[in-house]
This record gives structure tokens, sequence and C-alpha cells, in this order.
């Protein structure tokens, strides 16, 4: 097998090739990481590569093999972890100078321990900007992470680090986390899936507030069946996640979704959630994802609905909690810290209680609202983000977000308001690609579905996979930053 296509290849692909003894876990395992150091220096996309770790892990899931023991559905798969979540034996940094020196952990996270004993090798760490706080991957911790579609653009944040890596091949899936599009944005910008789950259908035992929680675990992946094969691992009740008590609770897939037709299906069409502009780029790949479902009988009907999308409250309660969280770290680490993660916290100290109190009555209005509309809609549908990847340099604190040279606001307004919506309501949500923008980047296409609906979302994601596919699409992995798409 040629070397980019065993670094292209879906980790279903792999782990059926390894069950059949067709291939070498361990050898996998080395071109993962010949791939990983070569183009760390390039894209900056991990915060450690855990070499001999993986190694070990890797013997261990070939002799496996060879015994004929019972083999996970992702055995001797290589797997990275955004550096929010545990991984024992290796520190957690959040993004953060504050822990460049932390210890190492002392145990997995409920989520890695879950890939472990799927089979999962888990090889590296991926950055994250400080304490994920905002949608692009870059702090004083570790520099700048960049998008291997074009290395002057962002991969997206906060799990820009695990999306730059699946998207340049390293490594076929990664889990990253999502508290306002931080699973979806990353996907977007480089062409990847990127799921968030129902709130309560992945444990998230690590939410510092649990029962107002609006941070997900989810997939970044080059292929649908790959994300829901991770998502089927990951779903399940922890003791520490409330929202996961009831446990398993995913609708199964829906009768009139088992084949293409789609004849009876009701897709909402939202143009605009809280941003003025969509390029004309991403609005052309967007309807020709949509013609594709119509060509397959579905109805298409835009959403004329007037929704508050909750941006302002939305705000308070993002900066208003790392205003609170971080006001420890302030008199040891104030001149080290990400200058967005201050300007978030200057301004979240500037709410009131009663300010956070509406805020939250508001989460809940949207809530209702969204339900409402998928009464009538079996799914909603609509641009991940407003254009494509921005500018490395792009301050997330204070610059405006430019759609086709017409400045539209900050990043939530201008670039990705179609994301923190469903951190706050609670609906699952996928992103999928859409098509390439004349600048040679990515586009995407957001599905959100029914609560607890991910079977029904991943089968009209699938669909539009099989129509217009992406995965032939590949940035190159050379020392060149020019877009490809070979």
């Amino acid at each position: 097998m040629a070397q980019d296509d065993l670094l292209f290849m879906t980790a279903s692909r792999a782990a059926m090739l390894i069950r059949m003894r067709k291939l070498s876990p361990v050898e996998y395992l080395e071109a993962i990481l010949v791939a990983a150091h070569q183009q760390q220096r390039r894209l900056n996309c991990f915060t450690a590569i855990l070499d001999e770790e993986a190694r070990k892990a890797a013997r261990y899931a070939e002799q496996a093999v060879m015994d004929g023991a019972p083999l996970g559905p992702l055995h001797g798969v290589p797997i990275s972890i955004k550096d929010l979540l545990d991984v024992q034996g290796t520190p957690t940094r959040h993004g953060s100078v504050i822990f460049a020196d932390a210890a190492p952990a002392t145990q997995d996270d409920v989520l890695v321990q879950r890939l472990r004993d799927a089979g999962a090798v888990i090889f590296a760490k991926t950055t994250t900007p400080e304490f994920g706080v905002k949608g692009l991957t870059d702090g004083p911790a570790f520099g700048v992470t960049r998008n291997p579609w074009n290395l002057e653009r962002t991969p997206g944040g906060s799990s820009g680090g695990s999306a730059a890596a699946v998207a340049a091949g390293i490594g076929p899936i990664s889990l990253g986390t999502d508290g306002a599009g931080s699973v979806r944005g990353p996907a977007a910008c480089t062409g990847l899936v990127g799921l968030k789950p129902t709130l309560g259908a992945v444990p998230y035992e690590t939410a510092r507030d649990a029962f107002g929680n609006n941070v997900y675990a989810g997939p970044l992946a080059r292929s649908v069946t790959d994300a829901a094969i991770m998502h089927a691992i990951l779903t399940g009740p922890a003791p520490k996640d409330p929202w996961s008590q009831s446990g398993k609770d995913q609708h199964s897939l829906s009768p009139r979704l088992v084949g293409d037709d789609l004849s009876g299906i009701r897709l909402g069409y939202i143009r605009r959630c809280a941003n003025p502009r969509v390029s004309r780029d991403v609005q052309a790949n967007t309807e020709a994802a949509l013609k594709a479902y119509e060509q397959r009988g579905a109805i298409i009907e835009e959403v004329t609905d007037a929704i508050d999308w909750i941006e302002l409250e939305g705000r308070i309660l993002y900066q208003a909690n790392f205003t609170v969280f971080c006001a420890q770290y302030l008199p040891r680490w104030q001149n080290q810290m990400d200058p967005v993660t201050l300007a978030f916290m200057e301004r979240g100290a500037q709410y009131s209680v009663a300010d956070f109190r509406n805020a939250q009555f508001a989460r809940g209005r949207l809530h209702r609202a969204i339900q409402d509309l998928l009464a009538r809609y079996d799914a909603l549908v609509m641009p991940t983000t407003t254009r494509t990847a921005l500018d490395v340099g792009f301050d997330a604190a204070n610059d405006e977000v430019e759609v086709d040279g017409v400045k539209c606001g900050i990043t939530r307004l201008g670039w990705n308001s179609a994301l923190y919506p469903f951190n706050l309501t609670g609906h699952p949500a996928i992103t999928i690609p859409s098509g390439f923008a004349a600048d040679g980047l990515p586009t995407a296409l957001q599905i959100v579905g029914r609560w607890a609906a991910e079977t029904d979302m991943m089968r009209l994601a699938a669909i539009q996979e099989t129509a217009r596919p992406w995965a032939q699409a590949r940035p190159t992995t050379s020392a060149e930053n020019p877009a490809s798409r070979n």
C-alpha cells in the first residue's frame, strides 16, 4: 500500500485490515509516528507525541490479533486526544503556560479509557488554545497551529490541533471537545467530519458546571462512518456527569432514512443565524448540497421564523464563566496568559448576576424554539461557517471577520454564529464538507438533529457523503504551502 494511502485510510478500514491480519498495528503506528514528527515542524498540532507508550500499545494490539483474542471496533487504530482531556502518564496542559510543568495524569479520562477498551492506540495529545477559549488554535504556551490546506490559515479552534492532524493524515480520527463549536468549527476549516452529540449522550465528567454544562466531546474524522464508530464507543452513562445518567438513549434509525429515497423527509434550511452575511462560495456549496437532498426526494423549506439566537446572552454565559474560573490564576500568571483569555475575562466581569440569570433563561427559550422547528422538520441544515478559515494572525478578541470583503463583527457574529446555539440547546449537530471555495480551502454544511437522534443525523450526513464525496481531497503534506485538491 502506498504511504499516502496508508496515512489517509479510514479508521474503519484500518481496523478491518488489522482484524484480517493484512495490516500490522506496529507498522501502521510507525507510519503515523513518522508523519507526526515530520508534520509537527510544519503544523505544530501536538503538545506531546507518545512514541514509546504508543509502540507498547501497538505491540500488545498485534499480539492480541495473533492470539485470536476478542478485538474491539478500533483495535490497533492510532488516535490522538485533545489536550483538555487526561491521558494517563502524560501531563494535561490545557493550552496554558499555567500548566507547563503539570504532573502526568494519574488516570485516563473516562472517554480515553473507553477508546482504549475499544482497542485504540493513543499516540499523541493535540494542541488547544488556553482552556479552549477561542475559535483559533494558538497561544503563548505553544505558538501557532496551522491549517494543512494553507499554512497561513487557522485550523479553527479550540480542537484545532486534532483537526490539523487528521486532515494531514496523522491518524484517522481524533477526540476533540466542543464548548461553542470547538469540534465543528475546526472540522469545517479542514475538510473533516465533526460531531457534537446530544447533551448527556457522551459523558463530560470534567465540566466545571455539571448541571449547566454546554461542553461536549466528539470525533473529528475523515468519514461519517468513523465518526459514528467513535460516537458509539463514547456514549453511555458515567457517574460524574448527571446529564449522562439516563443511559445510552439514542433513537434508532428512522425507517424513512434506511435507503436513498428521501421522499417525505422535510429539512428546514436556515440561511443565517446571528450572522449578517454568508460568502458567495459557501452559499453556492450549501445550495449544491441541498440540491443533492432534493434530488433524492427531500423537501427543503427555508426557515423564516424570527428566532432570537441569543448571541449576547450566549456571550454572557461564556465570558462570565471564564471570569470566575480563571480569577484564581491572575495573581501569578496574568502576564503570561493569552490576551484573548484576559479580554474575555474583563468583559465577563462587567455582567451582573441578573445578566447571567437572564442569559440562562434565554438558553431555555432558545431550546424551545429549536424544539418547535424540529417538530416540523426532520432536521435543520445550514452553512457551518460563513466563510473559510481565518488568517492565523486573526485577533479573536478584537478583529472583525470579513466576508467577501465586508466586515461582519466578531467571530460569534461574523464567522461561526451557527455553532454556539446548539451547545446551548443540547441538540446533536454534525458538520460535513460541502466543497471548496475559490481560495482553495474547504467549506462545510451543518446538520442539526432532534434530541438523541444522532443516528438519523449521521444517516443524512452519509447520504451527502455518497452523493458528493470528499475523501479524495487531500491537502499537501510536503513543505509546500499552496492548497491542493489532489
